[in-house]
């Protein structure tokens, strides 16, 4: 196992509309925010033509520094804010699994918890190699399942707590990929079995668990899930593809379809995303946080070798002489990159 190291400063949390930039001030203005941060963002913005990014500089101490810079939609003038929204994508895994070490504190779920256990009446359809999958392999892509399913497919089961069952009877009835536990395979589908565990456990859905004990305690009050903005209005961000161009649509259904709720579907404004960063940190340096520093250190260590942790990823850096494992995010999907 490796510890990915917290530190002091986790954060620059950054989010980055994809490339191909609108015409929009390349110099500071005092809405953008911080001036520092900001004329470092133009200036990546303009190297690499992005529509818009923000980012915040975030200790222990809580969000120290925060800007936003550019277009929300390539093409027009329409310049992001302070207040937008940006949709989180796969960040939204540490949100789970973070929810999961919740249940966990409260005795209801372990690590180890099984697929079987959790779910006994739908064990005789699971594989035989997949019945012993746990909760600790879902959130480390390690339980040897298969990416995705056909969520489409899915929607014809009834509500979105009835897909994500049926998710988990699709996902563990076929063979294993490879052998639970050896293999890193990065998989929604895993993120949606752990999301129903929680359900199951909890007895209430996974959007109300992490309103009720994540957003709501950290005062995370702009998060919420799906697509952004009025449809057919350029009222925040925009998603873009990787070419640049923008996306056909916005809106709250222009996102992931529900089901895949737990493996990336949250939005929030910058300063949100910096509140969960915070408790983070704080967490891993045990300092109070939502949860006891033992769970963080579970959050935030790999388990089964490799780079991820359970939503996390590491890195190693070597700045002047001196090497720091961070832990670190990255996601593109919505046509947004994270870090």
């Amino acid at each position: 196992m490796k510890k990915l190291r917290a530190g002091r400063i986790l954060s620059v949390c950054i989010a980055v509309l994809m490339a191909g930039a609108g015409c929009v001030s390349a110099t500071y203005e005092p809405g953008m925010g911080d001036a520092e941060i900001a004329k470092i963002l133009l200036g990546v913005r303009e190297r690499h033509q992005v529509p818009a990014m923000a980012a915040a500089l975030v200790t222990s101490g809580g969000l120290q520094k925060v800007a936003a810079v550019g277009v929300r939609k390539r093409g027009t003038q329409v310049q992001v804010t302070m207040d937008d929204l940006w949709h989180l994508g796969s960040d939204t895994k540490i949100m789970t699994a973070s929810l999961a070490a919740i249940m966990i504190e409260q005795g209801k779920l372990r690590w180890t918890s099984t697929v079987s256990e959790i779910f006994p009446e739908r064990t005789p359809s699971f594989d035989p190699h997949l019945r012993d999958v746990s909760l600790l392999q879902l959130l480390s892509h390690r339980a040897g399942i298969a990416a995705n399913l056909d969520y489409a497919a899915l929607q014809k089961f009834g509500s979105v707590h009835d897909q994500r069952l049926e998710a988990v009877k699709e996902g563990l009835s076929g063979k294993p990929v490879s052998s639970p536990g050896s293999e890193f395979l990065y998989s929604n589908l895993g993120y949606i079995i752990a999301g129903a565990m929680i359900e199951r456990v909890s007895g209430e859905d996974w959007e109300t668990g992490l309103r009720t004990y994540i957003f709501s305690p950290l005062a995370m009050d702009s998060a919420g899930f799906g697509g952004l903005g009025t449809p057919g209005k350029i009222d925040q961000p925009w998603g873009h593809g990787l070419k640049g161009q923008p996306a056909d649509r916005n809106g709250p259904d222009a996102d992931n379809p529900p089901v895949l709720g737990p493996a990336g579907r949250v939005h929030c404004t910058i300063q949100d995303w910096a509140r969960f960063a915070t408790d983070q940190l704080r967490g891993a340096r045990g300092e109070p946080a939502l949860l006891k520093p033992e769970f963080y250190g579970m959050l935030q260590t790999t388990h089964f070798g490799g780079d991820y942790a359970l939503g996390w990823g590491g890195r190693t850096y070597h700045p002047i002489k001196r090497t720091t494992r961070v832990i670190s995010r990255v996601d593109t999907s919505g046509g947004v990159h994270y870090i």
